[in-house]
């Protein structure tokens, strides 16, 4: 069998910056357990697998360890290869997914995912996220992910990790926030239980960022900056029950998986 695979850097204009997603455009669906040995070889924060449903694609994310229920930047990256490889006349694409549909409009080279929002509960803060933080954060709230916010960007980029302590938290990852100085807010996504010990750019992780800071800032339309060391950015809207963030992408690499 002859898989298609792009990798795509998402969220980014720039090759080698933003979140390298692989998608693999199928005409049926495969076994699952291929699906997820192809995303363990690819070791990439996620590997996306699509199939066309009439005029809308079923779309699934694997890490190298598991599916996932959302992730932002391997959606953008499946729209990019769609609309650049597959029908350059689309201008949105509607895919069906674990989180129920998404919907990705393209206008030039900007690609905007309509995500749901995943608001935080404010809840105690866990011991073992100090631990695993190096530091206290000053409040914490709770949705799929924890959410620790800071002081400062400084401490947001300053950070002393331990991975086995994260992983003992009962949530999916945990988001680290703070107010940015040159955006409205920056932040960093850790997911070791999946796999993903810090993730370069997290569309899914904006969907508890983007309400939080809208609260806080009091304003619907924001700028976010992911401080990995390939970095990302993120212009966000805050619609209520729907979150959008745009960005773009470019192409790294393009070839067949065979198995």
């Amino acid at each position: 069998m002859r898989i298609p695979i792009y990798q795509i850097d998402a969220f980014t204009n720039e090759q080698f910056k933003g979140n390298p997603a692989a998608v693999c455009p199928l005409n049926e669906w495969i076994n699952e357990d291929l699906m997820q040995e192809i995303a363990a070889e690819n070791n990439l924060s996620e590997t996306a697998f699509f199939v066309k449903k009439r005029d809308e694609y079923e779309l699934r994310w694997f890490t190298p360890s598991g599916e996932i229920d959302l992730c932002g930047h391997a959606t953008l990256a499946s729209a990019y290869v769609i609309c650049t490889y597959l029908d350059e006349s689309l201008k949105s694409v509607k895919f069906n997914t674990k989180s129920g549909l998404l919907e990705v409009s393209i206008d030039g080279n900007l690609f905007t995912l309509s995500f749901p929002s995943r608001k935080g509960e404010k809840c105690d803060t866990p011991e073992e996220l100090i631990k695993g933080l190096g530091k206290a954060p000053k409040e914490v709230y709770k949705s799929r992910d924890y959410l620790a916010v800071f002081e400062s960007e400084q401490d947001v980029l300053s950070l002393e990790l331990n991975m086995d302590e994260l992983k003992k938290l009962d949530g999916f990852g945990v988001i680290v926030t703070a107010k940015g100085k040159e955006v409205d807010f920056v932040s960093r996504f850790f997911a070791p239980k999946a796999g993903v010990d810090e993730d370069p750019v997290t569309g899914s992780a904006h969907c508890t960022l983007i309400p939080y800071w809208k609260n806080i800032l009091n304003k619907n339309e924001l700028v976010a900056l992911q401080l990995s060391a390939r970095g990302g950015k993120l212009y966000c809207t805050d619609l209520g029950e729907k979150v959008k963030m745009s960005g773009e992408a470019v192409a790294f690499l393009e070839g067949y998986i065979n198995v």
